[in-house]
């Protein structure tokens, strides 16, 4: 072997490996595996935006959880051999855990395991750019980790591993683990109490001013949307919570101006106490006079992901602001095909087909919502113009709750120009 060659080889030895991850689902009654595989399609989304490769799904139909181990005995084997044969660094179950499940899956797997709140508090972690977005996810992970800190893996770095020694040293360690996360947290919500009269001066400042808060299922193409219409470049990508951090631009359409913000978006399965670990986003939310919530038609899911995000502003207070419904990417989407096509397919094809029929589901939505969705696609353009009219209709009927006689003075500056000319 040459000197060049042995030298990339040592390079390739000591790389940093990707860390890899089996997924864990339980099939509750009443869902079909389909369902299950598709809740692990996200998670297996959600472990790739970590930054780790899930290499295997297990999945167990039980009507409930078993108490102490989550899944049950037999499954217990199956997973250990599996990790123990290939290597696995952690296992990452799709609910949450509590704090004794997740003390005896560490003890009798011997690898880190994860949670779906834990895996989503990291990755909120890892995006959050601002001050208090950061002060407020590291506070809600450390609220979360500190009844399930064990002597096997303290989930305070994801560098640090192995198995602890047992015994008296470890429940030293472990209390010294609790000690400083008590520490930290205290410290961390003096942090946010001062951050937080920051914010609230700040959205004094903005009184007197139409507020628009862009909300939809996570990876849906809010920030391309937002790039689109304020012409800014916020990081857009295919990434589950590209965005953490609320973001707010200042846009004017035909000479209305308003307050423009993108939200963190929202997922399935996210439990109540992980949604103060966005407060900040939230609270454009619930401030906004009005919602533009976007939602990506072309996800073979669109429609749950609808409920889920209706639900979760019904939740956090926010239910019955006005709502602009725009369903986003229909340049991936195949539209239903004319008679005579449909005539020359096979009942399989037509079975297997995922068309969509933008007039029926245009009228479905809005029997539903009492609002005529908007149809477009931001990445490519399609239909921009005519989003961009329906939000200059909106933000002007909110502009008019602020100023009444806005219509009454314009009408007054037109005829002044007209006379001048």
């Amino acid at each position: 072997m040459s000197k060049f060659s042995r030298k990339l080889q040592k390079l390739h030895d000591t790389a940093p490996k990707q860390e890899t991850a089996v997924l864990v689902s339980l099939i509750r009654q009443n869902q079909s595996e389909q369902e299950t595989a598709e809740h692990l399609d996200e998670l297996a989304f959600l472990t790739e935006t970590l930054g780790v490769k899930a290499v295997y799904r297990f999945t167990q139909r039980m009507e409930k959880p078993d108490i102490r181990t989550f899944v049950g005995k037999g499954k217990l084997e199956e997973i250990l051999a599996y990790v123990e044969h290939f290597e696995v660094d952690m296992v990452i179950f799709d609910d949450d855990l509590s704090p004794s499940q997740m003390k005896n899956l560490e003890n009798e797997l011997k690898v880190k395991v994860y949670d779906r709140s834990l895996l989503i508090l990291d990755i909120f972690l890892n995006r959050a750019q601002t001050a208090q977005a950061k002060t407020q996810v590291e506070l809600a992970r450390f609220q979360y980790l500190l009844p399930r800190l064990t002597r096997m893996w303290t989930h305070l770095e994801r560098q640090r591993g192995g198995t602890s020694t047992r015994g008296g040293a470890g429940e030293k360690e472990i209390e010294t683990d609790k000690r400083d996360i008590r520490n930290k947290i205290t410290l961390l919500k003096q942090k946010l109490r001062e951050i937080e009269k920051q914010g609230i001066t700040q959205r004094k400042g903005r009184q007197g001013i139409v507020r628009v808060a862009l909300v939809g299922y996570t990876n849906v193409g809010k920030s391309t949307l937002m790039n689109l219409i304020t012409k800014t470049d916020i990081l857009a990508e295919n990434k589950l919570f590209a965005t953490v951090d609320s973001t707010v631009r200042k846009v004017v359409l035909e000479n209305v101006p308003f307050l423009l913000s993108d939200t963190v978006g929202f997922i399935r399965k996210l439990p109540t106490h992980l949604i103060e670990s966005f407060k900040s986003t939230l609270d454009e939310i619930r401030e906004a006079d009005l919602l533009v919530h976007v939602v990506d038609i072309s996800h073979p899911n669109f429609e749950d992901h609808f409920s889920v995000v209706d639900q979760t502003l019904r939740e956090i207070k926010a239910g019955d602001k006005p709502v602009l419904l725009v369903f986003n990417k229909i340049d991936l989407v195949e539209t239903m095909p004319s008679e005579e096509k449909i005539m020359e397919m096979s009942e399989m094809d037509l079975q297997e087909a995922d068309y969509k029929d933008f007039d029926a589901l245009s009228d479905a939505y809005e029997k539903k919502t009492g609002v005529k969705p908007v149809f477009m696609a931001a990445g490519s353009g399609e239909n921009v113009e005519e989003f961009r009219r329906r939000l200059t209709e909106e933000v002007k009927k909110q502009h008019l709750k602020l100023y009444p006689h806005y219509l009454e003075d314009q009408t007054v500056v037109f005829e002044e120009k007209n006379q001048e000319s």
